[in-house]
Protein backbone atom coordinates (compact mmCIF):
# COMPACT_ATOMS: atom_id res chain seq x y z
CA UNK A 1 0.00 0.00 0.00
CA UNK A 2 1.29 3.43 -0.93
CA UNK A 3 2.44 5.63 1.91
CA UNK A 4 0.53 8.87 2.67
CA UNK A 5 3.58 10.90 1.59
CA UNK A 6 3.69 9.19 -1.80
CA UNK A 7 -0.06 9.59 -2.25
CA UNK A 8 0.10 13.31 -1.45
CA UNK A 9 3.08 13.70 -3.78
CA UNK A 10 1.38 12.02 -6.74
CA UNK A 11 -2.02 13.66 -6.25
CA UNK A 12 -0.42 17.05 -5.76
CA UNK A 13 1.67 16.64 -8.91
CA UNK A 14 -1.36 15.61 -10.97
CA UNK A 15 -3.53 18.45 -9.67
CA UNK A 16 -0.76 21.00 -10.17
CA UNK A 17 -0.18 19.79 -13.74
CA UNK A 18 -3.92 19.79 -14.48
CA UNK A 19 -4.34 23.41 -13.39
CA UNK A 20 -1.13 24.42 -15.19
CA UNK A 21 -2.43 22.88 -18.44
CA UNK A 22 -5.79 24.56 -17.88
CA UNK A 23 -4.12 27.97 -17.59
CA UNK A 24 -1.54 27.45 -20.36
CA UNK A 25 -3.73 25.73 -22.95
CA UNK A 26 -7.27 26.92 -22.34
CA UNK A 27 -6.69 30.43 -20.97
CA UNK A 28 -3.39 31.72 -22.38
CA UNK A 29 -3.11 29.75 -25.64
CA UNK A 30 -6.82 30.08 -26.46
CA UNK A 31 -6.53 33.87 -26.25
CA UNK A 32 -2.96 34.44 -27.49
CA UNK A 33 -2.30 31.49 -29.81
CA UNK A 34 1.45 31.49 -29.10
CA UNK A 35 2.62 27.94 -28.44
CA UNK A 36 6.24 29.04 -27.98
CA UNK A 37 5.58 30.19 -24.41
CA UNK A 38 3.39 27.21 -23.46
CA UNK A 39 6.51 25.03 -23.39
CA UNK A 40 8.25 27.44 -21.00
CA UNK A 41 5.15 27.78 -18.79
CA UNK A 42 4.58 24.05 -18.33
CA UNK A 43 8.26 23.18 -18.08
CA UNK A 44 8.86 25.78 -15.37
CA UNK A 45 5.71 24.82 -13.50
CA UNK A 46 6.50 21.10 -13.31
CA UNK A 47 10.16 21.70 -12.44
CA UNK A 48 9.39 24.09 -9.59
CA UNK A 49 6.78 21.69 -8.21
CA UNK A 50 9.21 18.76 -8.02
CA UNK A 51 11.97 20.92 -6.57
CA UNK A 52 9.62 22.30 -3.92
CA UNK A 53 8.32 18.81 -3.09
CA UNK A 54 11.87 17.58 -2.64
CA UNK A 55 12.79 20.51 -0.42
CA UNK A 56 9.67 20.00 1.70
CA UNK A 57 10.32 16.27 2.13
CA UNK A 58 13.94 16.91 3.10
CA UNK A 59 12.72 19.51 5.61
CA UNK A 60 15.11 22.10 4.24
CA UNK A 61 12.41 24.67 4.68
CA UNK A 62 9.91 26.65 2.67
CA UNK A 63 12.17 29.70 2.89
CA UNK A 64 14.79 28.00 0.74
CA UNK A 65 12.09 27.07 -1.74
CA UNK A 66 10.92 30.66 -2.02
CA UNK A 67 14.54 31.71 -2.45
CA UNK A 68 14.86 29.29 -5.34
CA UNK A 69 11.57 30.54 -6.77
CA UNK A 70 12.84 34.14 -6.55
CA UNK A 71 16.00 33.09 -8.38
CA UNK A 72 13.96 31.54 -11.19
CA UNK A 73 11.68 34.56 -11.39
CA UNK A 74 14.50 37.00 -12.14
CA UNK A 75 15.95 34.93 -14.96
CA UNK A 76 15.85 36.70 -18.34
CA UNK A 77 15.57 34.99 -21.69
CA UNK A 78 18.42 36.24 -23.83
CA UNK A 79 16.78 35.45 -27.17
CA UNK A 80 13.79 37.79 -26.89
CA UNK A 81 12.46 40.30 -24.43
CA UNK A 82 9.57 38.63 -22.61
CA UNK A 83 6.35 40.69 -22.97
CA UNK A 84 4.58 41.87 -19.81
CA UNK A 85 1.61 39.53 -20.31
CA UNK A 86 3.81 36.47 -20.85
CA UNK A 87 6.00 37.44 -17.89
CA UNK A 88 2.87 37.58 -15.73
CA UNK A 89 1.78 34.12 -16.87
CA UNK A 90 5.28 32.80 -16.19
CA UNK A 91 5.22 34.31 -12.70
CA UNK A 92 1.79 32.79 -12.00
CA UNK A 93 2.79 29.34 -13.26
CA UNK A 94 5.99 29.41 -11.21
CA UNK A 95 4.18 30.59 -8.08
CA UNK A 96 1.47 27.94 -8.52
CA UNK A 97 3.63 24.90 -7.67
CA UNK A 98 5.13 26.67 -4.66
CA UNK A 99 1.88 26.74 -2.68
CA UNK A 100 0.51 23.61 -4.40
CA UNK A 101 3.42 21.55 -3.09
CA UNK A 102 2.93 22.90 0.44
CA UNK A 103 -0.84 22.23 0.40
CA UNK A 104 -0.38 18.77 -1.13
CA UNK A 105 2.14 17.83 1.56
CA UNK A 106 -0.45 18.78 4.19
CA UNK A 107 -3.22 16.91 2.34
CA UNK A 108 -5.20 20.16 2.02
CA UNK A 109 -6.79 19.33 -1.33
CA UNK A 110 -9.90 21.45 -0.80
CA UNK A 111 -7.76 24.54 -0.31
CA UNK A 112 -5.61 23.56 -3.28
CA UNK A 113 -8.61 23.10 -5.57
CA UNK A 114 -10.37 26.28 -4.45
CA UNK A 115 -7.29 28.51 -4.68
CA UNK A 116 -6.28 27.15 -8.09
CA UNK A 117 -9.84 27.33 -9.39
CA UNK A 118 -10.18 30.92 -8.24
CA UNK A 119 -6.88 31.81 -9.94
CA UNK A 120 -7.96 30.18 -13.21
CA UNK A 121 -11.28 32.06 -13.10
CA UNK A 122 -9.55 35.42 -12.54
CA UNK A 123 -7.09 34.83 -15.40
CA UNK A 124 -9.92 33.72 -17.70
CA UNK A 125 -11.95 36.88 -16.99
CA UNK A 126 -8.89 39.10 -17.48
CA UNK A 127 -7.95 37.36 -20.73
CA UNK A 128 -11.50 37.76 -22.08
CA UNK A 129 -11.48 41.41 -20.95
CA UNK A 130 -14.98 41.07 -19.53
CA UNK A 131 -16.07 44.25 -17.75
CA UNK A 132 -13.06 46.24 -18.98
CA UNK A 133 -12.83 49.00 -21.55
CA UNK A 134 -9.22 49.66 -22.54
CA UNK A 135 -8.54 53.04 -24.13
CA UNK A 136 -5.78 53.37 -26.71
CA UNK A 137 -4.25 56.30 -28.55
CA UNK A 138 -2.62 56.34 -31.97
CA UNK A 139 -1.19 59.16 -34.06
CA UNK A 140 -2.45 59.29 -37.65
CA UNK A 141 -1.84 61.48 -40.68
CA UNK A 142 -5.28 62.68 -41.82
CA UNK A 143 -5.97 63.87 -45.38
CA UNK A 144 -8.89 66.26 -44.84
CA UNK A 145 -7.84 69.35 -42.92
CA UNK A 146 -11.24 70.97 -43.45
CA UNK A 147 -12.84 68.62 -40.91
CA UNK A 148 -10.32 69.62 -38.22
CA UNK A 149 -12.26 72.76 -37.40
CA UNK A 150 -13.79 72.78 -33.88
CA UNK A 151 -17.16 73.45 -35.52
CA UNK A 152 -16.94 70.16 -37.44
CA UNK A 153 -15.67 67.95 -34.63
CA UNK A 154 -18.60 65.51 -34.86
CA UNK A 155 -18.06 65.16 -38.62
CA UNK A 156 -14.38 64.40 -37.97
CA UNK A 157 -15.24 61.72 -35.40
CA UNK A 158 -17.80 60.14 -37.72
CA UNK A 159 -15.31 60.07 -40.60
CA UNK A 160 -12.59 58.47 -38.44
CA UNK A 161 -15.02 55.81 -37.20
CA UNK A 162 -16.11 55.03 -40.76
CA UNK A 163 -12.54 54.79 -42.08
CA UNK A 164 -10.95 52.82 -39.25
CA UNK A 165 -13.89 50.78 -38.02
CA UNK A 166 -12.87 51.70 -34.48
CA UNK A 167 -15.09 53.09 -31.69
CA UNK A 168 -13.32 56.47 -31.72
CA UNK A 169 -14.45 58.58 -28.76
CA UNK A 170 -12.02 61.48 -28.99
CA UNK A 171 -9.48 63.18 -31.22
CA UNK A 172 -6.74 65.75 -30.64
CA UNK A 173 -5.51 67.90 -33.53
CA UNK A 174 -1.75 68.17 -33.14
CA UNK A 175 -0.81 69.86 -36.39
CA UNK A 176 -2.54 71.19 -39.51
CA UNK A 177 -0.84 71.43 -42.90
CA UNK A 178 -3.05 73.63 -45.10
CA UNK A 179 -0.59 73.46 -48.00
CA UNK A 180 -1.08 69.70 -48.35
CA UNK A 181 -4.62 69.63 -46.90
CA UNK A 182 -3.58 67.26 -44.13
CA UNK A 183 -3.37 67.12 -40.34
CA UNK A 184 -1.64 65.16 -37.63
CA UNK A 185 -4.20 63.71 -35.23
CA UNK A 186 -4.15 61.74 -32.02
CA UNK A 187 -7.06 59.32 -32.22
CA UNK A 188 -8.48 58.00 -28.94
CA UNK A 189 -10.59 54.86 -29.07
CA UNK A 190 -11.69 51.91 -26.97
CA UNK A 191 -9.66 48.86 -27.92
CA UNK A 192 -11.67 45.95 -29.34
CA UNK A 193 -11.43 42.45 -27.90
CA UNK A 194 -7.97 40.90 -28.11
CA UNK A 195 -7.17 39.73 -31.65
CA UNK A 196 -10.50 40.96 -32.98
CA UNK A 197 -10.33 41.23 -36.77
CA UNK A 198 -11.23 44.10 -38.97
CA UNK A 199 -9.42 47.31 -38.04
CA UNK A 200 -6.20 48.72 -39.34
CA UNK A 201 -4.99 50.55 -36.27
CA UNK A 202 -5.59 47.63 -33.90
CA UNK A 203 -3.76 45.16 -36.16
CA UNK A 204 -0.89 47.32 -37.36
CA UNK A 205 -0.58 49.91 -34.60
CA UNK A 206 2.73 49.72 -32.78
CA UNK A 207 1.89 51.91 -29.83
CA UNK A 208 1.10 55.44 -28.88
CA UNK A 209 2.86 57.99 -31.02
CA UNK A 210 3.00 55.91 -34.22
CA UNK A 211 2.31 57.72 -37.47
CA UNK A 212 -0.49 56.11 -39.52
CA UNK A 213 -2.49 57.37 -42.43
CA UNK A 214 -6.26 57.78 -42.38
Amino acid sequence: MASPDLTNFVLGALLNLAFAILISRFVYYAGRGNREYVFAFLGSNVTVYFVMSLLTRLEIGVGVGFGLFALFSILRYRTDELPIREMTYLFVLMALPVFNSVLATQGAYWQLGLSNGFLVAVLFVLEKEWGFRFAETHTVRYDNAALCSPLRRQDLLDDLRARTGLPVHGVTVKQVDLLHDSALLQVHYYAPQAHAPGNDLARHGRGQGDDHHA
